[in-house]
């Protein structure tokens, strides 16, 4: 019903009016209005898939802008030939402004074919419901209208401006750590992979480091996780859990701290969770063997049963994740 009335009061803008559009993550589920020969318990289903297949942000909005009549520069679309200004807060790596929140005011270099791919790619292709598969080979053999791209008329009068990223978070926490005495290394922006590789890879920097120094290290992105238990996490807490199993063996104190910058952590009332070179001790002692509890995407229950947990609360504002390593020699 909401993607319905912001169609149609693009639609109703006028040549001599502008459109202001508010754009950050979350976006493509709160406009989410499947094209006409889809139902929205197709999309639910879809949607579900690739996200338990580790499909990432990138690759699901090029199916996404091809099921939907918002996102992919359609609402742009709705709007011509008034003018459009859209005020885009970014939740994506590499802030690809047609990606975030699908995009709905920004050309869109994907197509039919594309979201074809990628399903194909992931073997989700023949589980999709059949008028997915209907719908996306009818798009690709011209039967419905591509989405606009970058030489699309509607796109003469849109002007998008990026307001906030990771790298705003980023610059943040370095600022804060500065002012503690830490030695800060922004190590990227862009993290991406499978959480508790991710996790293991940060621990291992960490245990490489000289545990004489107060460092900090700072990463920013968004991970996946490729579901195969049917645990409680989320990409957060795994890449904590991830990194727990290999912190066991640092020689200084130290903690790898991962958390979403929206306060929500999967389907969980956290935000991620820590760890130290304990961790995997006190899981054990309280009856959770760390390993066991990673392989059935478990991490929840675990970092619960040992205080672990990281508990922001809802901040409202999805720049992605944010994860912090520290090394505390006079702790």
């Amino acid at each position: 019903r909401g993607a319905r009335r912001i169609l149609k009061q693009a639609d109703a803008t006028g040549t001599d009016e502008l459109l202001l559009v508010l754009v950050s993550g979350g976006g493509t589920a709160l406009s989410t209005l499947p094209a006409d020969d889809l139902e929205l318990e197709d999309l639910k289903r879809v949607y579900h898939q690739m996200l338990t297949a580790g499909v990432d942000v990138h690759q699901m909005n090029a199916v996404r802008k091809h099921l939907t009549r918002v996102g992919g520069g359609q609402l742009a679309r709705a709007a011509s030939p008034a003018a459009v200004g859209s005020l885009i807060v970014s939740d994506v790596v590499g802030d690809d402004m047609s990606v975030i929140a699908s995009g709905p005011t920004v050309p869109d270099p994907t197509t039919y074919e594309e979201a074809m791919r990628v399903l194909y790619a992931h073997d989700l292709w023949h589980s999709v419901p059949a008028p997915i598969r209907t719908h996306l080979t009818e798009g690709a053999r011209d039967g419905h209208s591509e989405t606009p791209g970058p030489d699309a008329e509607c796109f003469a009068q849109t002007n998008n401006t990026l307001l906030g990223t990771n790298r705003t978070a980023l610059d943040a926490a370095k600022k804060a750590a500065t002012a503690r005495g830490y030695e800060v290394q922004c190590v990227s922006e862009g993290v991406e992979g499978e959480a508790r590789s991710v996790g293991a890879n940060h621990a291992e920097t960490m245990l490489n480091a000289d545990p004489s120094v107060p460092t900090c290290w700072l990463w920013g992105g968004e991970t996946t996780v490729t579901v195969t238990g049917d645990g409680k996490g989320g990409r957060n807490q795994e890449v904590a859990l991830g990194g727990a199993l290999a912190l066991r063996y640092a020689d200084a104190p130290a903690v790898l701290l991962s958390g979403g910058t929206d306060g929500i952590d999967g389907p969980t009332d956290a935000a991620g969770a820590w760890a130290t070179p304990s961790t995997a001790t006190d899981a054990r002692n309280a009856g959770c063997d760390p390993e066991a509890y990673l392989e059935a995407n478990d991490a929840y229950p675990l970092f619960d049963a040992i205080d672990q947990l990281l508990h922001t609360g809802p901040t409202h504002t999805n720049v992605m994740d944010v994860h912090v390593g520290l090394i505390l020699p006079d702790v």
